[in-house]
């Protein structure tokens, strides 16, 4: 039997290295390069300023006081956007070797201090900080997509939440998680905050039950 992959693989993409930017905080308008090696799909401009408008809603803008984690790290668009704006600490998770020179090369750069940069499988990370009974008060997941993580990545922060802590999904498709039915059992836990969609981009803000 072939044994399951569990790291996220990257399609290469097509067309000219792109970079997004920070939108606000201390870091506001800093570019963040995207490698064009692994395909990776940033969070777009204009999605980040919508979903961090929805977290500032749900914690007053509290963020000195709030651990992140960021399981899919990639570009690091989400997990800087959140250190920009003052969290408390952020860990970043990246499985690709590049992409995690790359977040540490921006880090140094920002002198980031509240990031934590970890070349490792993300559902592994997660299970050991379940197993360490750490907390935290946003977790962003931007997986790739059709890859099946978030089903097994919700069920694991549901176990790493703080009371009252947020879930930021991303995905290919809506969650089916406010539809008439039958729920899908790794939805159950979940309560819709928010959710919009730009272009093939579904995005949702997420909390326990």
């Amino acid at each position: 039997m072939q044994k399951k992959k569990s790291a996220p693989t990257y399609a290469r993409r097509l067309g000219p290295p792109q970079q997004v930017r920070i939108i606000g905080g201390a870091w506001k308008r800093t570019p963040l390069p995207v490698l064009d090696a692994f395909g990776l799909r940033p969070t777009p401009d204009r999605v980040r300023e919508t979903v961090f408008n929805w977290i500032n809603h749900q914690m007053t803008g509290d963020w000195d006081r709030a651990d992140c984690l960021d399981l899919f790290a990639g570009s690091g668009a989400l997990g800087f956007e959140a250190a920009s704006r003052g969290a408390r600490s952020v860990t970043m998770v990246d499985t690709v070797g590049p992409v995690v020179r790359q977040l540490e090369l921006i880090k140094d750069k920002l002198k980031a201090d509240n990031v934590r940069v970890l070349r490792a499988d993300a559902l592994a990370v997660a299970r050991d900080l379940i197993q360490r009974g750490q907390r935290f008060d946003v977790i962003f997941l931007d997986p790739p997509y059709q890859q099946d993580f978030l089903t097994q990545s919700l069920p694991l922060c549901a176990q790493l939440l703080n009371d009252g802590g947020l879930v930021y999904a991303e995905s290919g498709e809506h969650l089916p998680i406010d539809v008439e039915g039958d729920v899908p059992e790794w939805l159950q836990p979940w309560q819709l905050v928010r959710a919009d969609k730009a272009g093939m981009v579904h995005y949702h803000l997420l909390k326990l039950r």
